[in-house]
């Protein structure tokens, strides 16, 4: 409606719960720190001949943390933190960038994840020949829950990527591209958010 100004308002959709920022910022950060934390727990137990048992090896079996048997889950975790975080003051164009960055982390988590799943004495090698100096050892491994957890959380992070773009579309324009990109028009005297006023004083317009 056109009001005595001269200016355009455009009355914006009802945001629907799961596409609201702080919603789905904060489940993408959940996630991540999800699948950080399960790394810091121990995804193997191997169990060593008492002639291999060496310092720092306990007599319950050499306990190997998710940061070791898969050493890429803790980057890529934080990878998807950090793109989560990102989403909520990024562009329409860059929130398509940050989701296939935190899709590309969440499938690299699953697949190491599942890695150590279907091979957990390959998985555990590393560790083995750091506390005994006998690589190769054919000794039994068992597998802890988190493991799986990391899968299931990795894949509940690509999945609440994917609602990014989407989600992206009821979220408030912070710059005049996006604004434009948007079709939205408002009157000078409103500012989208104080991001926005910068962004006006630094073209030289006087916001107030």
């Amino acid at each position: 409606m056109t009001g005595a100004a001269g200016t355009i308002k455009s009355t914006s959709p009802a945001v629907p719960r799961w596409a609201r920022k702080s919603t789905l910022v904060l489940v993408i950060a959940a996630l991540a720190l999800a699948v950080f934390g399960t790394t810091t727990q121990t995804w193997l137990t191997v169990q060593l001949d008492p002639g291999q048992l060496g310092q720092g090896v306990s007599q319950n079996g050499l306990q190997v943390q998710g940061s070791k048997a898969a050493t890429t889950v803790t980057a890529l975790a934080l990878v998807a933190l950090a793109g989560g975080l990102a989403a909520s003051i990024a562009g329409r164009i860059a929130r398509w960038v940050i989701t296939a960055i935190i899709l590309l982390a969440a499938a690299g988590i699953v697949a190491a994840a599942v890695t150590v799943l279907a091979d957990p004495l390959a998985a555990a090698q590393g560790s083995i020949a750091a506390a005994t100096g006998i690589s190769g050892s054919n000794v039994q491994v068992a597998l802890t829950a988190f493991p799986v957890l990391a899968v299931a959380a990795g894949a509940l992070l690509g999945i609440s990527a994917l609602a990014i773009v989407p989600a992206g579309r009821y979220w408030k324009s912070r710059t005049k591209y996006d604004a434009a990109a948007t079709g939205a028009v408002t009157g000078p005297a409103q500012p989208a958010d104080e991001i926005d006023s910068w962004d006006r004083l630094s073209r030289g317009d006087d916001p107030t």
